[in-house]
């Protein structure tokens, strides 16, 4: 996922060269940055992705931005298709959020003669799902991970 996320990262900065066969993994998949400004506590809500036949699952944690990410075959069709996206809170019958947008996939170099398909979408309350990533849902999301992995580590047992 991680190799994923990096070239997700350098596809929607525009950034693809990484350095000469730099052993960044492209992997196919979309992508969707879930801004959870504006609704009340979504942790623990699910979300579901689905697009091109295939489906991913997952839950909310509370966070600022959520990423949801649905790997998709290598050999995938990047021609236009609907990517389709809802949140479901617990214990309800019907979805929060039932919301689709049609998008062609992207081609991503791993500067090595592969690549895959790939493409980041937004979700905001104001806007609904987007095909594609504002500079600031990116930059949220960028500081929110910058400052996850800065901050001083829980408590711990000591033996």
């Amino acid at each position: 996922m991680i190799g994923g996320v990096a070239a997700l990262i350098a596809g929607l900065s525009g950034c693809a060269d990484t350095g000469a066969c730099a052993g960044v993994g492209v992997v196919s998949q979309v992508g969707v940055y879930v801004v959870q400004k504006g609704y009340d506590d979504l942790a623990g809500a699910s979300w579901e992705l689905c697009t091109r036949g295939k489906c991913v699952r997952g839950e909310f944690e509370q966070e600022a931005v959520t990423d949801a990410s649905l790997t998709l075959p290598d050999d995938v069709d990047p021609d236009t298709a609907p990517v389709r996206f809802r949140v479901t809170r617990v214990g309800a019958a019907k979805p929060l959020i039932d919301d689709s947008v049609d998008v062609r996939l992207l081609h991503q170099s791993d500067n090595c003669g592969g690549g895959g398909y790939t493409r980041g979408l937004a979700y905001t309350k104001e806007d609904g799902l987007l095909p594609s990533v504002p500079k600031k849902v990116l930059a949220a999301w960028l500081e929110q991970h910058e400052s996850a992995a800065t901050a001083e580590p829980t408590s711990s047992a000591s033996s």
